[in-house]
């Protein structure tokens, strides 16, 4: 079992142990490798009893489906489009030849084989359940068990929201009185800049309290330092929980692994809000359940969002403009329900807001592509998931008055008559906002000031050849948009951290974390029209002329968004396109120097600066350049 350490730790278990586990993780990956276009078969809820109960404290058992290729998401182990099939097969095939053995030659012989090898018994049908069940025809039961579990946790979940200790206890967190008075102050610029304006202090204050979590309350955590010597961490796996994780409802714990000093450092996945009061910290599930609560302290109507795609957010109520507010705390966005679908590319299925009242089918207001989103709803049928959520709303509304009732049937027919129509972005607006507000994006800063004034500025960085690169007659560049790193190849390797460090102009260009997805890329900063940015190689201070020029760049567009990249001479202008491969365009030969350059432009809608993208890549990939300037000199 060379190469596979977590395959070596799993059979350090028990026989029985190791067939029990063994017998899942085959299941795992013969689904994928006997579906590959099926997504349901590319993710494991880790919150799915058999997961959390079978697999997660045994050891080895995760480390194998990490070296499978899955990887880490929010609520999920996702095996990405990207992951190596081959690389799945080989620790497939590895840990069904150890089961074999255990087994014994008898029972091997009796084995069934599959299309991704011969060696392992067919799973029965209720090893795995959704959404890795083995292959059957619908109807899907197990499907119905298991969204019936997804939304009574999470129905259920959101009571504790409405704790009035607890209510108390986030309140005392929280700067009310300053952000009312930001609040007040934001609406009174609103007001000024519409006289019409109908929106109130309470839609300003979802705006405070959403900029002060995200810039002084909650922080991101990726990986933990250290505990010790404060370096940085990976993630090394999961550490059973202890009786005090435990009671925060901490049952999932992260050990973030110091390899400097061999020490593990706990990153317990509290989902209990209270216990997030003290922490401050986590990823989307813990931003939105705590931002939740703060909403709910405060005193606004807030209910909990659920993507079944691994995300999760919060909606509040507007009174004045009679309408639920889509508020991503971990994004600072607010009234943007398509950034998922159109700005990250999200292939959207099941969206599902809780609140203490009601359960509520939102899919349809994050999309604006609603037959693609239907035909992605394959895990239960339609009539079964509205008889459901009719069932558990008329449950919890029991004890409701009549006026509750009727306010909260009205709004849901608001809601179903908005759903009907899919928006349509358009640059400088986003479906689900107030059309033609002014005060509403004066009030968020939309109204192009503050694009303006976050246009980077040049750098005027200039790369001019070493002596080594001088005597071998060549300028090697490279750069890893995971690591964020140039590196000089004929130049012992230099390194150069920070891709504004080799950049020649930047004109409203960023660099993108997308933490959920665990990509990364540049864009262009929001609410700009367009971005660009260049290298430039100059040759005559060491006495040498361009040859040849190679470049390899990656770009990638969403919608009509546009990157065209040039390279530019004394004497030659010349396009190639950011497709991964190697150009050599002509007519740059006697140069003396030569600059490349990315513009950045067009884009539908609020997240037109996402549809434009260079050198977009997974943040696990630090192998891999996205950038790649290959000069080749000659005496001048």
């Amino acid at each position: 079992m060379a190469g596979f350490p977590g395959v070596s730790a799993l059979c350090e278990n028990p026989t029985e142990v190791f067939l029990d586990v063994s017998r899942l993780l085959l299941t795992y990956a013969d689904n994928i490798l006997r579906n590959p276009n099926e997504e349901k078969y590319r993710s494991i809820r880790i919150g799915n009893p058999t997961f959390s109960t079978k697999l997660l404290p045994i050891k080895g058992a995760v480390e194998c489906l990490f070296e499978m290729g899955f990887e880490e998401a929010e609520t999920h182990l996702v095996f990405p489009r990207s992951a190596s099939v081959d690389q799945l097969r080989r620790v497939r095939e590895t840990i069904a030849a150890e089961r074999d053995q255990r087994l014994g030659v008898d029972q091997r012989a009796s084995c069934s084989s599959s299309s991704a090898s011969t060696s392992s018994p067919a799973p029965t049908p209720t090893a795995v359940s959704e959404p890795q069940r083995p292959i059957e025809p619908p109807p899907s039961l197990l499907g119905s068990k298991s969204f019936l579990g997804t939304l009574q946790s999470n129905f259920q979940h959101v009571m504790v929201y409405e704790n009035p200790d607890l209510q108390q206890k986030a309140l005392c967190c929280i700067p009310h009185e300053q952000l009312s008075s930001r609040a007040k102050d934001r609406l009174h610029k609103a007001r000024e800049a519409d006289p019409e304006c109908s929106l109130a202090e309470e839609d300003m204050l979802v705006l405070e309290l959403l900029q002060w979590f995200k810039q002084d309350f909650f922080t991101w955590v990726d990986n933990l330092p250290c505990s010790r010597c404060g370096g940085s961490t990976h993630t090394s796996g999961y550490l059973p929980p202890s009786t005090d994780e435990l009671r925060w409802d901490g049952g999932r714990v992260e050990n973030h692994y110091c390899n400097t000093c061999n020490l593990t450092t706990r990153f317990p996945r509290y989902n209990n809000p209270e216990k997030l009061l003290e922490t401050r910290r986590g990823r989307c599930g813990e931003w939105a359940n705590c931002f939740t609560l703060c909403c709910r302290a405060i005193g606004l109507e807030a209910r909990y969002i659920w993507d079944s795609t691994d995300h999760v957010w919060t909606e509040v109520f507007s009174r004045s403009q009679r309408r639920w507010l889509h508020c991503d705390s971990c994004e600072n966005a607010c009234d943007k329900p398509l950034l998922y679908e159109m700005g990250w590319g999200k292939k959207l299925s099941y969206i599902f807001a809780f609140s203490k009242d009601q359960v509520v089918d939102v899919t349809w207001r994050y999309s604006c592509k609603h037959q693609e989103v239907l035909s992605r709803r394959t895990q239960v049928q339609e009539t079964w998931l509205l008889h459901t959520i009719n069932g558990f709303n008329a449950e919890r509304q029991q004890s409701l008055s009549a006026d509750r009732k009727r306010e909260l049937l009205e709004r849901l027919l608001v809601e179903l008559v908005e759903f009907i129509s899919p928006k349509s972005p358009k640059p400088g607006e986003m479906g689900g906002r107030i059309s033609g507000s002014l005060a509403w994006r004066a009030a968020r800063g939309e109204t192009g000031g503050a694009a303006a004034a976050s246009k980077g500025k040049a750098t005027e960085f200039v790369f001019i050849p070493t002596e080594s690169e001088k005597k071998a007659k060549t300028f090697h560049l490279q750069y890893n948009m995971a690591k964020d790193c140039y590196y000089r190849v004929h130049n012992n390797q230099e390194k150069i951290p920070g891709w504004e460090n080799g950049v020649w102009k930047n004109e409203s260009v960023f660099r993108k974390e997308e933490h959920d997805w665990k990509m990364v890329y540049l864009a262009r900063t929001e609410g700009s029209s367009s971005g660009r940015l260049c290298w430039r190689i100059v040759c005559a201070p060491v006495g040498m002329t361009i040859k040849s020029v190679s470049v390899r760049a990656v770009s990638q567009t969403f919608h009509s968004g546009a990157v065209c990249w040039r390279l530019r001479s004394s004497q030659s202008t010349a396009e190639f396109p950011g497709d991964g491969e190697m150009h050599s365009p002509t007519g740059l030969a006697g140069s003396a120097e030569v600059v490349i350059e990315a513009e950045l432009s067009g884009g539908d809608g609020e997240a037109a600066w996402q549809h434009a993208q260079l050198f977009r890549q997974n943040l696990k990939d630090t192998e891999t350049s996205s950038f790649e300037i290959l000069v080749e000199m000659e005496d001048a």
